[in-house]
C-alpha cells in the first residue's frame, strides 16, 4: 500500500538492516473519517473473538498536536521521536493523522502514522483513545514500529499493512505486503484476519523481470 502525507505545524499532521535504510530515505497506507497530512506488536492468535458491537461513528472530532502527543508517549521509541523532532521542510512534519471511530469512544480515536522525510516510508503506526474522564489525555492502545508499517481504517476497523522484503530487495522495491485487520474487544485490539500479497516482479521499463530474465 502506497501512502504519503505530512502534517503542517505538527498539529493533527527484512529486518534490522532495513531500519537503517528506511531512516536514510519508497512510500507506505488507509482510510478514515478524518485524515490530515504515512513497538513491534506480536500478532494476537487468530480465531473467534468475543467482541463488543461494532463502534458507532463518533460525531465528536477534536484535533490534536500529534508531535506533542508522540513526544510525551513512553511507548514511542527514541528513533521515532527523533524522526519527528523537527520538520522535514518549513512546518511540514512527516506525520499523517486520521480521526475515526474504532473503539466505541464518545470522541474519535486518533491514528498516527510516522514516516521518513525523504520517501514517506512508515516508521511507526499508533492508535490513541481518549482517556476516560479526561478531555485532553489519551491512551496509546496500539503501537507498531516495524519498518514500512502503515495503519488505516477499513469498514470501521483497524487495518495495518507492512511491506515485506526478500534478501537483496531495495528499500524502494519490496517483494510483497502483509495486511492485518484488528477488532476492538475487551479493552484492546485483537487481530482476527490477515492476508499476504506477493508483488509482481515484472518491470514496465524494459519488459524484464527483477532477476534479469526476459
Amino acid at each position: 500500500m502506497a501512502r504519503s502525507g505530512w502534517t503542517k505545524g505538527g498539529t493533527a499532521t527484512a529486518g534490522v538492516a532495513a531500519v537503517g535504510l528506511l531512516l536514510a530515505g519508497c512510500t507506505p497506507g488507509g482510510e478514515g473519517i478524518r485524515k490530515e497530512g504515512t513497538a513491534s506488536s506480536t500478532p494476537a492468535p487468530r480465531g473467534a473473538v468475543s467482541s463488543t458491537p461494532a463502534p458507532t461513528p463518533s460525531t465528536h472530532y477534536k484535533k490534536v498536536n500529534a508531535v506533542k502527543l508522540l513526544a510525551a508517549d513512553p511507548k514511542v521509541s527514541a528513533d521515532v521521536k527523533r524522526a519527528v523532532a523537527k520538520p522535514c521542510a518549513a512546518d511540514e512534519y512527516p506525520i499523517e493523522v486520521t480521526y475515526a471511530s474504532l473503539t466505541g469512544s464518545k470522541t474519535s480515536d486518533i491514528i498516527v502514522n510516522v514516516m521518513t522525510c525523504a520517501d514517506s516510508v512508515g516508521l511507526g503506526a499508533y492508535v490513541y483513545r481518549e482517556r476516560a474522564g479526561s478531555q485532553d489525555g489519551y491512551d496509546n492502545v496500539y503501537a507498531n514500529e516495524q519498518p514500512s508499517v502503515y495503519a488505516g481504517v477499513s469498514k470501521g476497523e483497524l487495518e495495518v499493512s507492512k511491506q515485506t522484503y526478500d534478501t537483496g530487495d531495495k528499500v524502494c522495491c519490496p517483494s510483497g505486503e502483509d495486511v492485518m485487520t484488528y477488532r476492538w474487544a475487551n479493552g484492546h485490539f485483537t487481530e482476527y484476519d490477515r492476508y499476504h500479497t506477493d508483488y509482481s516482479k515484472t518491470t514496465v521499463d524494459d519488459d524484464t523481470t527483477v532477476d534479469g530474465t526476459m
